[in-house]
């Protein structure tokens, strides 16, 4: 099994910058992909970025110049640096990875972005 824990929420202003934590833990040899998803009230769960082992990311439009998804697997870590955030980007920020026994979630972390 792998746990998930994220940090690094918060209340900023818009333009502001931010860094979410995601640290692994458990079986994490088995971890392949990783990424982050949000949800913001009244909306489903939405997909922003995702990395590989290998390095590889992937973005989706509304946060592509904005957010850098990264991970240091000598510290069991994702990150995800958020610049120029938005009222829009406040939400629950998720954590996953996709393992060898499926997938796995953190509890979230709030990010709320002020006008």
């Amino acid at each position: 099994q792998v746990q998930l824990v994220e940090s690094g929420g918060g209340l900023v202003q818009a333009g502001r910058s931010l860094r979410l934590s995601c640290l692994a833990s458990g079986t994490i040899a088995s971890i392949n992909a990783m990424g982050w998803h949000r949800q913001a009230p009244g909306k489903r769960r939405e997909v922003l970025a995702s990395i590989s082992n290998n390095g590889e990311t992937i973005y989706v439009d509304s946060v592509k110049d904005r957010f850098t998804i990264s991970r240091d697997n000598t510290k069991h870590t994702m990150y995800l640096q958020m610049h120029d955030l938005k009222p829009e980007d406040t939400a629950v920020y998720y954590c996953y990875a996709n393992t060898g026994f499926g997938s796995a979630w953190g509890q979230g972390t709030q990010v709320t972005v002020s006008p």
